[in-house]
């Protein structure tokens, strides 16, 4: 499952370096495919492309949040993720609206990162 940031938020910031598929952004900040990644262009389910740096809408305007698209639990870079080792008011927690295997979070970091399986 991707990890999400709960409105207890305090907008430290100190999970936003950590990431390292650039999944977190502060509240307000537009979010783009390519920020951390290999991603040039990104088809949506509906087939419709979407540019590498094309701004994204803001998933939060109040607290830093999480892309869940992007997230990966830090599979294929470290053990466990780094936004919830770090964040001082553990704030970011495992989303169940989104629970997804480790074999599709690897999946997930591979086309993130254009790695070779």
């Amino acid at each position: 499952m991707a990890i999400m940031i709960t409105d207890e938020c305090i907008n430290c910031g100190a999970c936003e370096p950590e990431c390292p598929n650039t999944a977190i952004y502060e509240g307000g900040a537009q979010w783009r495919w390519a920020d951390g990644t290999k991603l040039k262009e990104v088809e949506t389910l509906d087939g419709k492309h979407i540019g590498g740096t094309d701004p994204q809408k803001p998933v939060s305007n109040e607290y830093y949040y999480i892309v869940t698209d992007k997230c990966t639990e830090c599979v294929g870079f470290h053990e466990e993720p780094q936004c919830a080792a770090v964040c001082p008011v553990d704030c970011c927690v495992d989303d169940p609206d989104h629970r997804e295997t480790r074999e599709r979070l690897t999946q997930k970091q591979q086309w993130l990162h254009k790695t070779a399986a």
